[in-house]
């Protein structure tokens, strides 16, 4: 199994760390300590060692960030995880906070009332993060100073960094040589009067060279730094250890492989206007540049729009993935309503149903497996500890997705377990006609992430619902299954582009009862003119195709053109996948796809 259930942390262990890391913090004679989940490469993933904030707090989810100080400490998160943290954390040692309603700055500028030093890993925080935090602070007499890790310091048995071996990613499902990436991107540098851009995020260099990784678990990128010159030459900062002769070869001689120690001497020898990206590099890379000059990392937005060979590789991953969770519906169906089943049985059998299609590399994320209450927890991670029976009456949210050499996938359905409450159907009815609104949407070219969001939400705002998640993340081809800049989100200042491949995920959820969301990715398309109309419109394709559970569907309050789009997408549905499934799946499929 590439998912494993074991309890990592426990509230119990919040207490004695959080005293242990004030005793450092009165050594190094600072008020406060910033510990976020983050490395040097702010990435979504992190490696064990890594693992500073779950270790500290005992919150595991993937994005947060701890403010200790001597009297308090609070837990800072997003709205997938206000109730996750608060089932993790020891209340005593902890508070959490949402990062919607509270800015940390506010709640430093209250907490400290006569000011203070508050120390930050300057390898761990982005510089644009520390300086808007640092300028909100200032005038309030709380100073933000650069300092060794005080995690580091106590945590005895802290595992060591991972060293898995890079390979080459094969050009037909790259879909561009990395020589001629290097070069174009090289160009745009030059146009800037950029002599180099230094790289810190993990998986624009493995776009960028055509590599992929085993360092960090469910997303194929290796640990490492790098340097793009104007000219399309590359160092890169690595651990030796990594690279056998097959991927030197790959590399080739414009590519320069460097140990990983000599990254701190390298940067403090770059002359000439070097870019650095201030939302992602650490403070401490644009410290050691003699002249750094704030540039978005070039291969972010050449990495989100998809070529032609990375959307076909990307389209035949999720018709082999639709297969095998056809294969997992049609086992769910009959096995779930036994009282027998658990939300780790779920998780195992489906990994299996991939694993059959021999293609699979790992998962994309951890399954999120969720009955009942549980489904509400938007990233519930299913453990020895929260694992349940799954009950008749229920309904049970299962959002995952898997790793293929040719792409990536995520997919969420929420299922039935038996006969389901009518406000619970009308609540997933009124979740799948934002999704199906996000599905149809037309759109000029030049809007945001943001000007689609309300598409999936009208119908539950209506109603009086919404969800406190964004609708829509961008996806990489065999790389993070949370990619950037796209998205569909109140956040997303991103302009659409052709190519990008983003997620469809509304959702509602009602605490201590019961969690929705419908999931598909689709790839945004050439623009055209619709028919009838006099102006060009970007759309979006389809990617996922798996039915969508009919039982949960309450047919009379969905629009004539909605059910024309389920329908027609069950009977896509049906053809992509029906020749992929065994004889008993193929007779659930038929079933499953008929038209409501």
């Amino acid at each position: 199994m590439f998912q494993d259930f074991t309890v990592s942390t426990s509230p119990d262990t919040g207490a004695p760390r959080l005293a242990a890391l004030r005793k450092a913090m009165i050594a190094e004679g600072v008020a406060g300590f910033l510990v976020p989940r983050a490395d040097a490469h702010q990435g979504e993933n992190v490696a064990s060692c890594s693992e500073r904030l779950s270790w500290l707090t005992g919150f595991t989810g993937s994005a947060g960030l701890c403010v200790a100080l001597a009297e308090i400490a609070g837990v800072f998160v997003d709205g997938r995880y206000g109730l996750q943290v608060r089932k993790q954390v020891d209340p005593d040692s902890f508070t959490p906070l949402s990062s919607l309603d509270v800015k940390v700055s506010d709640w430093l500028i209250e907490a400290l009332p006569e000011g203070g030093v508050i120390a930050y890993d300057p390898w761990l925080h982005a510089f644009d993060e520390i300086d808007k935090l640092g300028t909100a602070l200032e005038p309030h007499g709380i100073i933000l100073r650069k300092s060794g890790n005080l995690i580091d310091r106590i945590w005895e048995d802290q595992p060591a960094p991972p060293k898995g071996p890079i390979v080459p990613h094969p050009l037909e499902f790259a879909g561009e040589s990395s020589q001629s990436k290097r070069q174009r991107l090289g160009a745009t540098l030059a146009d800037k009067d950029l002599a180099a851009h230094v790289l810190t995020l993990t998986d624009s260099i493995a776009w960028l060279l055509n590599i992929r990784g085993s360092d960090i678990a469910r997303t194929p990128v290796a640990l490492c730094f790098a340097v793009l010159y104007a000219n399309g030459h590359v160092d890169l900062f690595v651990d030796p250890d990594k690279c056998d002769a097959e991927l030197k070869a790959h590399l080739g001689e414009d590519i320069t492989l460097n140990s990983e120690a000599t990254l701190v001497t390298a940067l403090g020898t770059l002359k000439d206007q070097i870019g650095v990206d201030k939302n992602s590099a650490p403070v401490a890379v644009s410290d050691l540049l003699q002249d750094p000059v704030w540039n978005t990392d070039p291969c972010i937005l050449p990495k989100a729009c998809k070529n032609a060979a990375e959307i076909d590789g990307t389209r035949t991953a999720h018709i082999r993935d639709g297969a095998a969770m056809a294969e997992f519906l049609c086992w769910l169906e009959t096995a779930a309503p036994s009282g027998n089943l658990t939300e780790i049985d779920v998780v195992k059998h489906l990994e299996t149903f991939r694993r059959t299609t021999n293609a699979l590399k790992d998962i994309s994320f951890d399954t999120i497996s969720g009955s009942g209450p549980n489904g509400a927890i938007v990233h519930y991670r299913v453990d020895e500890n929260s694992n349940r029976t799954i009950e008749s009456g229920e309904v049970l949210l299962v959002d995952s997705g898997g790793q293929y050499v040719d792409g990536t996938t995520d997919i969420t359905r929420t299922v039935a377990v038996g006969e389901v409450r009518s406000d619970v159907k009308r609540a997933n009815t009124l979740v799948l006609k934002g999704m199906i609104a996000i599905s149809r949407a037309r759109w000029p070219e030049g809007l945001f992430g943001r000007d689609l969001d309300g598409f999936a939400r009208m119908a539950l705002w209506q109603a009086g619902m919404d969800y406190d998640h964004g609708t829509g993340h961008g996806v990489g081809a065999y790389l993070g299954v949370h990619e950037g800049p796209q998205g569909i989100a109140r956040r997303s200042m991103c302009p659409l582009e052709v190519g990008m491949i983003v997620s469809n995920e509304p959702g509602h959820y009602k605490e201590g009862e019961y969690g929705i969301r419908i999931e598909n990715l689709l790839v945004i398309t050439p623009p055209d003119i619709p028919e009838g109309g006099d102006r060009m419109m970007l759309g979006f394709e389809t990617l996922t195709f798996v039915p969508i559970d009919r039982k949960l569907i309450l047919a009379d309050i969905l629009t004539a053109e909605e059910r024309n789009w389920l329908n027609a997408y069950h009977a896509e549905v049906f053809e992509k996948v029906n020749g992929l499934v065994s004889n008993a799946t193929l007779l659930w499929l038929k079933k499953a796809c008929a038209p409501v």
